[in-house]
């Protein structure tokens, strides 16, 4: 009996993996995945944000062989370097897919990997969706094993951390690697796996999204290694210093392989954006939209707000400096301008409408220890409380927010929030011929035509 049977597992899993693995409902919903994440990704390109315009120009002066695209700045590099800076604006709008469960971002995560290695290594557009689902699943895989809640109240950033064995899966494929390469490939991942929510004290919003570029960064980096013979530790998930032991206090290792191959969770539990915020905010963004057309609420008859939100998720949402985690901030601006933006991240409206300003002082965040908490994070549970100026007190509880797999945005929706991304940087043509290439992936040849519109500078991005 071998005596790294969960690490042995994972390894061969991956090893083994074929593009015809993914079952049929998986493989399209990855490509629907893609597609919502291929727009949030050159959307975060404009150079009026400051998270892309500055890792672009990073690498570029890094320099490297001309071998995979850097996302709408028109250049190409080294494939480690074109994965840190894509898998930093993958994240940037805090807008792509996202895994409500496992508290994830794999789409920022795999497809800039999968790109970058996939350019590399001239993958075809199956290969490179198939890496990107062998990806996910890997990354929630290990997340679930962990603990989602565990990692956070360690001060751990699930999203950066089972990120980097997210990708190291994705690229050791791509590459070809065998059971033994990949699991020095898995050692390596260990070694770099890192992520810390200390980013909740940067406002500038560059170091949240920078850690989802460290994770593609670092996966590569350890596939390629392996792949030179580079020596890396054995049995990581299974015995001596573990992931379990390092990143958790409670971990589930037995979810880590059980039903490998069978079931692909971490495909079929992604969830697609309907606001560009933190996704513990979707759900009271829909009760307090929903309460709104209700009950036809204007902004000036509002007098306070009050979120009750899960305990363990509390730190993420009250007060928090990044405007994309601040239910102080992103419930007043979207009430007031009925909408929410991927420039409200970047612009703080409560500079200039004191409209929003004045609202921001009047929103609680208050801690659940009960039944919401209970619920967390398998569910972001809210209770919004609408209190207004006429002395009416206004309730609603959302346990699951639009765009989950059991709530479903529709695809007229899907397909405004992709043409809007897309358009806010692009033409019309480009947009019509990115959504055409995104059709044909999983037949093409290649990934150049895909390569290539997502590489051509965006409108305004610096050459």
């Amino acid at each position: 009996m071998s005596t790294t049977p969960r690490t042995s597992a994972l390894a061969d899993f991956i090893a083994g993996f074929d593009v015809d693995a993914l079952p049929g409902a998986v493989h399209a919903r990855t490509l629907e995945l893609v597609a919502d994440g291929t727009g949030c990704l050159l959307a975060a390109a404009n150079a009026a944000f400051s998270t892309g315009r500055l890792i672009a120009a990073f690498v570029r002066d890094q320099g490297g062989t001309p071998e995979a695209s850097v996302v709408g700045n028109g250049f190409r590099t080294g494939c480690v370097h074109a994965a840190l800076a894509n898998g930093t604006m993958g994240y940037a709008c805090d807008f792509e897919p996202h895994h409500p469960e496992a508290i994830l971002h794999p789409i920022a995560v795999m497809i800039p990997t999968a790109l970058a290695l996939g350019e590399r290594v001239g993958a075809r557009g199956a290969q490179f969706l198939a890496a990107v689902g062998l990806g996910c699943e890997v990354e929630y895989r290990v997340s679930m094993a962990l603990g989602p809640a565990e990692q956070y109240a360690l001060g751990f950033h699930p999203s950066a951390v089972c990120g980097c064995f997210g990708a190291t899966a994705a690229a050791a494929w791509l590459l070809g690697l065998d059971a033994e390469a990949v699991t020095r490939a898995l050692g390596l991942a260990a070694c770099q796996a890192s992520g810390l929510m200390a980013w909740e004290s940067d406002p500038s919003e560059n170091a949240r999204p920078f850690q989802m570029g460290m994770a593609a960064r670092n996966g590569i980096t350890a596939a390629l290694l392996a792949a030179r013979g580079f020596g890396g530790p054995v049995g990581v998930f299974d015995h001596g210093h573990t992931v379990f032991k390092a990143f958790s206090r409670a971990p589930r290792a037995e979810l880590l392989a059980e039903s490998l191959g069978a079931r692909w969770d971490g495909v079929a539990g992604l969830a697609i954006k309907p606001y560009p915020c933190v996704s513990f905010l979707h759900p009271a963004l829909d009760a307090l939209f929903a309460l709104v057309a209700e009950h036809d609420l204007h902004p000036k008859q509002i007098e306070a707000i009050v979120l009750r939100f899960p305990r363990s998720g509390v730190h993420c949402v009250d007060d928090n400096p990044l405007r994309s985690h601040c239910a102080q901030y992103v419930l007043p601006t979207a009430l007031v301008r009925g909408r929410l933006e991927v420039a409200d991240l970047f612009t703080d409206r409560r500079a200039s409408d004191p409209q929003i300003r004045a609202l921001s002082r009047r929103v609680r965040v208050e801690p659940d220890d009960g039944e919401l908490e209970a619920r967390f994070p398998e569910r972001y549970a809210t209770e919004l409380e609408v209190r207004t100026t006429s002395g009416k007190v206004l309730r609603r509880r959302n346990d699951v927010a639009r765009g989950y797999p059991e709530t479903p945005m529709s695809q007229a929706e899907i397909d405004a929030k992709f043409d809007a991304l897309v358009g806010s940087v692009a033409s019309p043509q480009r947009l019509t011929a990115l959504k055409n290439a995104l059709a044909a992936l999983p037949q093409a040849d290649s990934l150049d035509d895909y390569a290539e519109l997502l590489r051509a500078p965006v409108e305004g991005a610096q050459r």
